[in-house]
């Protein structure tokens, strides 16, 4: 079921509860966003769902220069399955196209990024469901422009909405990094490929939980704070854009 194109992207920019938006005064040590964006300001987001029709459910995602597909299969009978198990089987795989990097050289580990993809949306799908059978992931970043495995996150949890997978909460994913002494959500790969560190967080909004977490570099606690706080405003404006798609594809 094809969703309504929607007349363009839609941002989703984080808004700090009781806090004005200051739009940062940079001067020659700060970063100076490649997009002309200002640092807690995300890329504008377009999703659909039903963009492969032999899928059980699929969406495509485009968040700036980064683009996503992903198709759900299933459920179906797991072929692994020896002994009855009364939760189902979740298998997640991530792959970039040819084309999708600017090198072979620069493709990330797409191991380690099916398995963080399987992490993050384990706990949001309900595995009692659908016992005995596997539903399998299929996520194909057609191009890289920067927090892939968010976008990735994101679309794969869309798909599996289109395809009735049972689920607590649709899943959101929004990342940040740090660069000196600026936090910038939303990173595209330049400011990715310099940072000093990253923090993404994937979480059910409605419920307010937190399915994933990942952070790598030197962060001081308060900025930790500060990063997570970004993330989380940020899935829940995310989510709203979703939700929308949902029932826009519901209405077709």
């Amino acid at each position: 079921m094809a969703g309504k194109p929607s007349s363009g992207p839609t941002t989703y920019s984080p808004l700090l509860t009781g806090q004005k938006v200051k739009r940062p005064i940079l001067t020659d040590s700060d970063w100076v966003r490649p997009d002309g964006r200002n640092h807690h300001q995300c890329r504008p987001a377009f999703v659909r769902t039903g963009a492969v029709t032999s899928a059980s459910g699929s969406a495509y995602a485009e968040f700036g220069n980064t683009k996503v597909i992903v198709s759900v299969f299933g459920p179906r009978e797991s072929k692994k399955a020896v002994m009855y198990s009364d939760k189902g089987r979740l298998n997640c795989n991530v792959s970039y196209t040819n084309f999708g990097t600017p090198s072979r050289a620069q493709s990330p580990d797409t191991k380690d990024l099916s398995s963080m993809l399987h992490k993050a949306l384990e706990g949001a799908i309900i595995l009692e469901s659908f016992p005995k059978t596997t539903v399998d992931v299929f996520a194909l970043v057609l191009e890289s422009g920067g927090s892939d495995l968010p976008v990735v996150t994101t679309c794969a949890s869309l798909a599996l909405a289109d395809a009735g997978i049972m689920m607590y909460d649709i899943v959101a994913s929004v990342s940040v990094s740090c660069l000196r002494k600026s936090l910038l959500i939303d990173p595209l790969s330049e400011e990715e490929s310099c940072q000093d560190g990253s923090l993404m967080i994937t979480s059910m909004p409605s419920r307010n939980e937190v399915t994933q977490m990942t952070i790598t570099g030197e962060w001081s606690t308060p900025k930790i704070h500060e990063a997570m706080q970004l993330c989380l405003d940020a899935c829940s404006k995310l989510e709203k854009i979703m939700r929308s798609c949902l029932k826009e594809a519901a209405s077709v």
